[in-house]
């Protein structure tokens, strides 16, 4: 049977928190699961092991710090993105930084969740795409998964992970179906997935950018436009060897994000494309991104600010002549 999107994450809480009783969730709204992520987990496995927290982000995420280093294997929600800048001095100075500063004796398994995106007039401060700003954190690992099988299977390898990982969920694949492969299902971190292959350009293309592009590269394929298109699954660790050897093969480049066009995850990739595949490029790298706006209210403001299947299309157009 299918599996949403929501019910991939609820059956990676599910079988992690059965699987090690270290492992426990906490923060806001998870005894509620406002958004389902979470919910029945409480009737499972009980207060002890399903914690709500005050809205209170540096104060709970320094306490999942705490437990980590204690020996627990905390399950960290801060529930909208945006609200990380409210704890940017528990994960970035502490939670990337104390396994290195001890020299490893610390260990620091935590997962943040964090609902990320646009979703349709949430405004400036929840529609945020945030992960740009932990890129140049040395520490942490990013975890942008586009689909329900890769979402079950990341965040359980990012659970067992010893390492802080912050998993992006896009609000608007939630109810996104597809079947999951029965069993233990992992995915590692660091390995990205071909969801098509082409031989006109590559499209690099992360999270819920990932299911538009599919659309515009099908809609390109009966004029004979062949597109190739990569989802990096993590941002770092990043399969920069995917990357590449797609790059090399297309010899054109469009790196689609829903991130900012300054100091965004889009320019990072194309930087490492532009010095790394440079002699196989047949032109420049492009970028397809949201304007350097907050993120507008207004249903028209919102949609022109974002990255859409037009732009997209245009990029790809442009980057082949055609």
């Amino acid at each position: 049977m299918p599996t949403t999107f929501i019910q991939a994450i609820n059956q990676a809480l599910s079988e992690e928190m059965e699987r090690d009783p270290l492992t426990f969730v906490m923060g806001e709204d998870v005894v509620l699961s406002a958004f389902g992520a979470t919910k029945g987990l409480i009737d499972k496995f009980g207060p002890r092991r399903v914690r709500n927290t005050p809205i209170a982000e540096a104060g709970f995420v320094g306490a999942a710090v705490g437990a980590a280093m204690a020996g627990a294997r905390p399950i960290c929600e801060v529930e909208f993105a945006s609200f990380f800048y409210c704890a940017m001095d528990q994960v970035c100075n502490q939670a990337a930084k104390l396994r290195y500063m001890s020299g490893g004796q610390a260990r620091m398994p935590i997962t943040f969740r964090c609902v990320y995106g646009a979703m349709g007039g949430a405004a400036a401060q929840h529609s945020e795409t945030v992960y740009a700003q932990f890129l140049s954190v040395p520490g942490i690992k990013l975890v942008v998964p586009s689909n329900p099988s890769d979402m079950k299977g990341l965040l359980k390898s990012a659970i067992r992970d010893d390492n802080p990982v912050i998993v992006f969920e896009h609000g608007a694949l939630g109810g996104q179906r597809e079947e999951i492969p029965a069993g233990d299902h992992l995915v590692p971190l660091g390995q990205a997935a071909i969801k098509r292959t082409g031989e006109h350009a590559t499209v690099v293309a992360i999270g819920a950018m990932v299911p538009r592009t599919l659309r515009v590269a099908e809609k390109l394929a009966r004029e004979d436009i062949s597109v190739e298109v990569i989802d990096p699954r993590t941002l770092v660790p990043l399969d920069e060897a995917a990357i590449l050897a797609s790059v090399e093969k297309t010899n054109r480049a469009v790196v689609v994000d829903e991130g900012h066009w300054r100091g965004g995850a889009a320019a990072d990739i194309a930087a490492i494309i532009g010095e790394k595949a440079f002699d196989f490029l047949d032109g420049p790298v492009r970028r397809v991104t949201t304007l350097d706006v907050p993120i507008p209210f207004s249903p028209p403001l919102e949609k022109a600010a974002l990255a859409n299947e037009a732009k997209i299309e245009a990029a790809i157009r442009a980057a082949v002549g055609r």
